[in-house]
């Protein structure tokens, strides 16, 4: 796992061989992150949540390009101690570690983010329930983003919070934020 840009830039972590989590790859990563500078400004030290954080490579990817905090949520004990040995390493004071089932953290929680991910397993049941969760708990602030990463089976573009999608090889990214009101 490579750390792409920022102050961690350069920094490689070893994942282990046995990981059920597949990484996003270095290819996808960097262009999804070349996308989101166009709906986040870093600088500003957004706020992030992380769900289904895997390797924690998108949390250490946050966190190195500059998000002011990052809650990751991570159910699997192998991959939250991966994730907690990588934090640690890089001295990283701005991370919150969760180890907690994504769907429950989701229906208790009751701070709001800038910016959501999600990278679920691609098979799991209930997926697509995801964008309507974020929503209905109104877990993003105003102008706040959540992307979800999925397999090329999955179609959001009907979802009324939908923005656009992205592929990359057989990563597939759906972008999501609240619709404007419009005046009557």
């Amino acid at each position: 796992m490579r750390i792409i840009t920022g102050i961690y830039k350069g920094r490689h972590f070893d994942v282990p061989h046995n990981f059920k989590a597949r990484p996003t790859t270095d290819f996808a990563k960097e262009n999804l992150f070349n996308v989101l500078n166009g709906y986040l400004d870093f600088e500003e030290s957004p706020v992030a949540l992380d769900l289904f954080a895997g390797t924690g490579s998108i949390t250490i990817e946050l966190l190195s390009r500059g998000c002011g905090r990052v809650v990751s949520v991570e159910r699997d004990a192998q991959h939250f101690k991966f994730i907690r040995q990588v934090v640690d390493a890089l001295k990283a004071p701005n991370c919150t570690l969760l180890r907690a089932d994504v769907f429950r953290f989701l229906n208790k929680c009751n701070e709001t983010f800038d910016f959501i991910f999600a990278d679920p397993p691609y098979a799991l049941n209930n997926l697509t329930t995801l964008p309507d969760l974020v929503f209905e708990h109104r877990l993003l602030k105003k102008n706040g983003l959540f992307v979800l990463e999925h397999g090329k089976t999955d179609n959001f573009t009907a979802h009324p919070c939908f923005v656009e999608h992205r592929a990359y090889g057989s990563v597939n990214f759906s972008f999501f934020r609240e619709k404007e009101e419009t005046a009557p």
